[in-house]
């Protein structure tokens, strides 16, 4: 009976999570405004979204690339800086390390609306002109710790002498790093960007406080402007679909990838 009730809790679970998205997926053939209202089935959202023949194409189509902009930018300086604190944090000892760790780890239990009124109101005492610049700087403030926690397993299962031997063997610091430490690491340092760049994807309130008053759109603010004028453009089904299934695509790509080098171990 626990094993039955178990199992019946994690279906339910994966049922929650997964029927809003294929709920969205389904309702993406179909040419019904109101969500939830089927009118037979169709591909002219699909069409409309790729041929921008919809109301506000051009003001979506900038939102979708200035949403990929910032998260690329970040989710690539967060990686690069998450590494490097990771293997400084992995080379330190007692309390200034377990002081580090939490630190870290405050970013990411902190609400978005907290860090994004934080955020907003620093670069306001700073006089720091709000647009790219300061949402790109926000966004990488929170993606940075996710990119050491995945790093810092990595350093963990790594041989502590394998640095040292490069040394000993003749390698600069820098060759030891880029080709020692950094090939051991990669699989952290992916995930790490992928979960930076997701994060960076789903964002709304830190980017809704620094955005300024550009009028500066990603995908999160548009959807939110969208709706409250009454209701969401239909032409967001196909597009919320695609982007789903490109990450699903993504991370299985990357999981069997990292299975098969597993294998071969």
């Amino acid at each position: 009976m626990k094993k039955f009730l178990a199992q019946c809790y994690i279906w339910i679970l994966m049922v929650l999570l997964y029927a809003p998205l294929v709920f969205i997926a389904v309702f993406s053939f179909t040419e019904g405004k109101v969500m939830g209202r089927w009118n037979g089935f169709s591909t002219r959202l699909y069409q409309n979204l790729f041929t921008g023949q919809m109301q506000g194409s051009s003001s979506l189509i900038a939102a979708v690339e200035n949403t990929l902009l910032i998260a690329l930018v970040s989710a690539a300086v967060s990686m690069l800086l998450g590494t490097i604190a990771a293997i400084g944090l992995h080379n330190m000892s007692g309390r200034g390390r377990r002081a580090l760790t939490f630190l870290n780890n405050i970013p990411m239990i902190n609400p978005d609306v907290i860090t994004g009124v934080s955020l907003f109101l620093l670069f306001i005492f700073l006089h720091f002109t709000q647009g790219y610049l300061s949402v790109i700087l926000s966004h990488i403030s929170f993606g940075t710790p996710y990119v050491v926690l995945s790093v810092l397993p990595k350093l963990r299962q790594m041989n502590p002498n394998t640095y040292e031997a490069a040394l000993d063997l003749g390698a600069t610091p820098s060759q030891a790093l880029w080709k020692v430490l950094i090939p051991q690491l990669r699989p952290g340092m992916i995930s790490g960007f992928i979960l930076a760049f997701t994060m960076s994807l789903d964002d709304f309130a830190v980017t809704f406080f620094t955005r300024g008053t550009i009028g500066l759109e990603t995908l999160s603010t548009y959807i939110y402007a969208d709706a409250r004028k009454g209701g969401l453009t239909p032409e967001l089904r196909p597009l919320m679909t695609l982007i789903f299934l490109i990450i699903l695509v993504l991370l299985l790509f990357i999981n069997v990838r990292q299975a098969k080098m597993q294998k071969s171990e």
